[in-house]
């Protein structure tokens, strides 16, 4: 198991990051910065590598650092690889992004105030997994200040050493992996998931002729836990998807234990953190659309875990146990063809 985590914390995405045109006051302007991301990472903790690159060239103000793709402001809380996965169907190298340090659009990002905000945000997801793992977010409650911070620089530093050692006191649990007997993870086999579900109802051949994602409208984000059956056969990457995804694949889904439309992890102060997190997300928790029949069943035509394309038939336990981010969470990007009358 240690090998695969080895190959996802060393995961990185080379970027080529031009600062925007209108915030240029020198000529000729800068040229762009080449970075190397950890996929696991997120980019506002590229800013002190950034920043030197620019700074000459900034106007006057205050930094309200943000990043685009192509015109769409990308969401700092979700990890960069994640962003890669998700925005570029036929995968971009370098990816060339543009980051702005005036004119933050506050009415389509929540407020990012640099590192803190992103270890909130961290934090944060950490204790929903745990509360969807153990039915409670003790293990991180309990978690001293300076094990949390070496747990949260351990990440900063994509150093997977000290993430092992401060994450053990975390005490996960286990589950049985359809490829091994034993597997370190979670009890009762629950699965915290961020699924990230772009519906496409046009067909395309290729990845490069799939049409861009100019808008997070486009984007379901389905934020479920999974639980995993194994009813005497293999469960899944692909059945995984169907439970996740009922309103598109017909199969009804049973809530699992303490899932609500807006589950409560710890506080009340917490609940009102997680909800402040999920503004500005697309289509969150929304009901989905459903209304056609068994025969226009969607297609998957991509799926991007980790920046690998598993088979669907690749056991869920497996994935689960391998690709997992350092929050606990499997994200999952998934590009789905269905009819118009069966979108998310």
């Amino acid at each position: 198991m240690k090998e695969a985590q080895e190959f996802v914390w060393m995961g990185a995405i080379p970027l080529q990051i031009h600062l925007h045109e209108s915030e240029v006051t020198t000529v000729p302007p800068p040229p762009p910065a080449l970075i190397l991301a950890p996929r696991i990472g997120y980019l506002p903790l590229l800013l002190p590598l950034i920043k030197p690159y620019f700074s000459s060239t900034l106007p006057p103000g205050v930094d309200t650092v943000w990043f685009e793709y192509k015109g769409l402001p990308l969401k700092w809380y979700i990890p960069t690889g994640v962003l890669f996965d998700l925005l570029c169907a036929e995968p971009e190298r370098p990816w060339n992004l543009t980051i702005h340090f005036r004119g933050y659009p506050s009415h389509l990002l929540i407020p990012c105030e640099g590192e803190d905000s992103v270890k909130w945000n961290f934090i944060n997801s950490l204790k929903e997994a745990d509360y969807i793992i153990n039915g409670n977010c003790k293990n991180v409650m309990h978690m001293s200040q300076s094990d949390q911070l070496e747990l949260w620089n351990s990440v900063v530093n994509a150093n997977l050493e000290a993430f092992i050692r401060s994450s053990s006191k975390l005490k996960s649990g286990t589950i049985e992996d359809d490829y091994a007997s034993k597997i370190s993870w979670m009890v009762l086999g629950k699965v915290p998931v961020r699924l990230y579900v772009w519906n496409v109802s046009e067909d395309f051949g290729d990845m490069e002729d799939a049409p861009p994602i100019d808008s997070w409208d486009r984007i379901s984000y389905v934020n479920r836990p999974l639980e995993i059956h194994r009813e005497g056969k293999c469960f899944t990457l692909h059945d995984a998807i169907k439970t996740l995804l009922p309103e598109l694949f017909g199969k009804k889904r049973k809530p699992s234990e303490g899932e609500n439309d807006e589950q409560s992890f710890g506080s009340e102060e917490e609940t009102k953190n997680n909800r402040m997190t999920e503004e500005g997300e697309g289509n969150i928790s929304q009901p989905l659309e459903t209304g056609s029949t068994a025969d226009d069943d969607p297609e998957i035509k991509l799926l991007r875990i980790q920046g690998i394309e598993p088979k669907l038939e690749t056991p869920i336990s497996w994935v689960a146990n391998h690709l997992r981010h350092p929050e606990n969470f499997l994200h999952v990007c998934v590009y789905i063809k269905v009819p118009s009358a069966k979108s998310l």
